[in-house]
């Protein structure tokens, strides 16, 4: 007989988190004791449950622009190695602590060079902190891989210069690469000289594309710059129609994502902190689910939107009515669209991926 579902059970069920953003990921309690390390004293609370609800509160915006306010004060006190150690190693706690075995974190070497690191220190500084975390977890019992993935931010000129640095770590824990920030004005199509590097050394990227800009921008990703994946991509349903009997009709984009296997790197909660979906009710994943494109779930900032991936796999079995077998096609689809090795990612599948659900569904 299943298991039944609940956050608790979710939380024992093997799980991937493809999207997930460093510096919107701290422990309350360790943002204030960086802070006070650092002589920082910008902070909106004093206390670790005051600054949780303000972080939550500002991200319920309904804004990007305002959800992406909350960085100032994290990036602000991650700007030593001992902090960036810290950080990254209670990531690597946290994640494998809800059940995830395998997770691409993301961050922006650039944001964290303001007190006089240099951008290979800073990388070198996150990948010890994955390390440590990830040994630390497996001391309790909980197996977690963490690969590392390095952002530009899209606004900023230094998206060669970090897809160099890319290549030059990936041998050490660093798998691919991103550009995140604000997508109206500007386009991916600004950097690609980066992503032509990228191809040209046979490696793989992801893009922000779809959240809070439209189609123009997933195709850009896509057919310009040539992306692996997309981060969030909710705005692919602009290019669906659904008739009054439920029959869908796909666009000519819509259809290439799906036909080509695109993955979506989909992060519902924060989607409608953002504005970008209604309410979990009315967010694409449902509909783009039931239509089969490669969908995954994420987390995208766990303390901005203060969720964790248990608690998104959860919400959304309840507000779709999905059961073991969905969530655990959601984890396939994840790792499938991982940027380590086939045969690594085949590994997890049929090792510990399947094997997990099996004995919750029996």
């Amino acid at each position: 007989m299943a298991v039944p579902l609940n956050v608790e059970t979710v939380r024992d069920a093997p799980k991937v988190l493809l999207h997930d953003h460093l510096d919107g990921g701290l422990r309350p309690a360790t943002v204030l004791e960086l802070a006070e390390a650092v002589g920082y004293d910008a902070l909106p609370s004093p206390d670790a449950s005051g600054l949780a609800a303000w972080f939550l509160a500002t991200s319920h915006s309904g804004s990007l622009v305002r959800y992406l306010e909350g960085f100032g004060h994290t990036v602000a006190v991650m700007q030593t190695p001992d902090a960036l150690v810290r950080v990254a190693a209670e990531c690597a706690e946290d994640l494998a602590a809800d059940g995830v075995v395998y997770a691409e974190v993301r961050f922006a070497p650039e944001l964290h060079v303001s007190g006089g690191l240099e951008l290979d220190a800073v990388v070198e500084a996150v990948l010890e902190g994955f390390r440590v975390g990830t040994a630390r977890a497996a001391e309790r019992g909980r197996r977690i891989r963490v690969g590392c993935l390095l952002t530009a931010m899209r606004h900023a000129a230094r998206s060669r210069e970090i897809a160099e640095l890319a290549i030059r770590f990936r041998d050490t824990g660093v798998v691919g690469f991103d550009i995140a920030g604000a997508e109206a004005g500007f386009p991916p199509t600004r950097h690609l000289d980066a992503f032509e590097y990228l191809r040209q050394q046979n490696s793989h990227f992801t893009i922000h594309a779809g959240e809070a800009f439209g189609l123009p921008s997933i195709w850009e990703a896509l057919q310009w710059c040539g992306a692996d994946r997309l981060g969030h991509g909710v705005r692919i349903v602009d290019d669906i129609t659904v008739a009054e009997d439920g029959t869908a009709t796909l666009g000519l984009l819509a259809a290439y994502v799906r036909d080509k296997r695109i993955p979506l790197e989909m992060c519902p909660t924060s989607n409608v902190h953002t504005g970008a979906a209604k309410s979990l009710a009315d967010h694409p994943i449902g509909l783009l689910a039931d239509l089969r494109f490669r969908v995954t779930v994420n987390t995208d900032n766990r303390l901005m939107s203060d969720v964790s991936v248990s608690g998104e796999m959860t919400a959304l079995a309840e507000t779709f009515g999905y059961g073991w077998d969905r969530l655990q096609w959601f984890t396939v689809n994840a790792m499938k669209s991982a940027f380590i090795g086939f045969d690594e990612r085949l590994a997890l599948i049929d090792d510990v991926i399947k094997p997990g659900y099996a004995a919750l569904m029996a």
